[in-house]
């Protein structure tokens, strides 16, 4: 099994441990996405594809403002769980199990917004491999929709390469979790360990490792405008509100 599809599958019943409040998380996320969608003339009628949905932190969110949302992942594990916190938040998500690289294999139709959060491009570890995804993507978008992304800040990243990330401490009622990851590079690839400490009414310390390629900004927009994008442009943090830079292309 790839180790990326291992990676999310083992970490589905967890990943929600990761943020303080992972409903907030939802709500917040989505608010951000409707604000860049409206801005970019959608309504909420638009037709969604969430083509890396994990556990549903973007897609639920966006059905739940009335969005008309698709989503799709290769992990087995985490579409159940999305599946799962669909049905506790009473929204209507149509849920396939699909590779990014090869959407037309599952669906027919074109969307008008697809995206992609939480740095999932980066797990395709070669130039090829990452415009097989672009051009998958783009493929299944209607002329005029849009791809959003969200990716880790590699440009900066790559000045250093750290060797791990700042941990999260969030507190709880019966203790507090805490998540951090190490980096082991070899070039632009990297090894990332997430390490997740739950230190509450008993103490649970659970590891998982997969590999990412780091992506700069640059590499990316020039794939997306050599397989069928008009535009490429890219928002900060500071702008969006979003905790990691966003992505915007128009086909």
């Amino acid at each position: 099994m790839d180790i990326t599809q291992t990676f999310y599958d083992n970490l589905a019943p967890q990943y929600d441990m990761l943020f303080q409040d992972w409903n907030a998380s939802v709500r917040e996320q989505a608010a951000v996405l409707d604000t860049l969608f409206k801005s970019r003339g959608f309504s909420n009628a638009a037709q969604v594809l969430d083509c890396a949905c994990g556990i549903g932190t973007q897609s639920v969110g966006l059905a739940a403002l009335g969005y008309r949302v698709t989503a799709s992942d290769f992990s087995s594990g985490a579409l159940a769980e999305a599946k799962t916190r669909a049905d506790e938040h009473n929204v209507q998500i149509r849920f396939e199990r699909a590779d990014f690289c090869a959407l037309s294999d599952v669906f027919s139709r074109q969307f008008d917004i697809i995206i992609a959060m939480d740095n999932a491009l980066p797990h395709m570890r070669s130039i090829s491999a990452l415009e097989s995804a672009v051009a998958s993507i783009v493929d299944r978008l209607v002329p005029g929709g849009i791809f959003v992304a969200s990716i880790r800040d590699y440009d900066t990243l790559l000045e250093t390469r750290p060797p791990y990330s700042p941990p999260y401490i969030h507190k709880t009622e019966r203790g507090q979790r805490v998540s951090f990851q190490t980096w082991d590079w070899n070039g632009d690839l990297y090894k990332l360990t997430q390490y997740i400490i739950a230190d509450e009414s008993t103490l649970q310390v659970s590891k998982f490792s997969c590999e990412y390629r780091a992506t700069r900004r640059a590499e990316l927009t020039r794939l997306l405008l050599a397989n069928g994008c008009s535009e490429a442009v890219w928002e900060f943090p500071e702008e969006t509100g979003y905790y990691q830079p966003l992505l915007i292309a128009k086909k």
